[in-house]
């Protein structure tokens, strides 16, 4: 099967502070996703982390204090565990997931926890740090998620499907990075519903009485 060119990418911004390890997770997830889709933003990922070796190379060291190992280990022994996924040996993924989504959904688009969020919508969120929101959309072929803005960045990443919004047409692999100056309406494709990974940092800004209510309880 041919896979269908990716247009549009992350910024060198967003880039940098992935490299440099300052992004929230919900944001982490969400860029290394688009990564392990995108060749062009992966060669231009090891530019960057390039640049940060010789820095870190050019800086003078500093002595560890004595305890550092066990503080390490102890952090390590503390830290909660995850069961690890499990998958029926018998059973074939219908829906691949790209590999840095794998830890937090599993390995099929299709076995998903949906919530509505109304007009056919509906959304998973996805547990990382509070700093930041991470949540699958599930947007029916035709449907149109309600028109918004945004108080902070938001990134869509199109898994599956396809959706058009005022800036232009993101397919899968495609990542629309939005902020403050943008309102939009993502509307999905016709024969396909649309599955994306969003991100955001701050509530979205709706402009219609309804999803202005039900916000608080969604968590958008």
């Amino acid at each position: 099967m041919t896979r269908t060119p990716i247009t549009h990418h992350l910024n060198d911004a967003l880039l940098m502070s992935y490299s440099a390890g300052t992004l929230p997770e919900a944001f982490n997830l969400t860029v290394a996703t688009h990564i392990s889709m995108c060749d062009d933003c992966r060669a231009r990922l090891g530019a960057f982390d390039s640049v940060g070796g010789a820095l870190i190379e050019g800086c003078e060291s500093v002595a560890m204090g004595t305890d550092s190992l066990a503080a390490t280990l102890n952090r390590i022994r503390a830290a909660p565990v995850s069961a690890p996924l499990t998958q029926n040996a018998n059973t074939v993924p219908t829906s691949r997931v790209p590999a840095p989504l794998r830890d937090y959904i599993g390995d099929d688009l299709n076995a998903v926890r949906w919530r509505s969020v109304g007009m056919g919508v509906k959304q998973a969120i996805l547990t990382t740090s509070r700093d930041a929101t991470a949540r699958l959309l599930y947007i029916p072929a035709g449907a149109a998620v309600p028109d918004h803005g945004h108080r902070g960045t938001e990134l869509t990443l199109v898994l599956q499907g396809a959706f058009c919004d005022e800036v232009d047409r993101f397919g899968p692999g495609d990542i629309e990075v939005a902020d403050e100056d943008l309102t939009h309406t993502p509307v999905a494709d016709i024969g396909l519903d649309c599955i994306c990974l969003a991100a955001t940092d701050a509530p979205l800004r709706f402009r219609g009485l309804m999803p202005r209510i039900a916000q608080p309880f969604l968590r958008i």
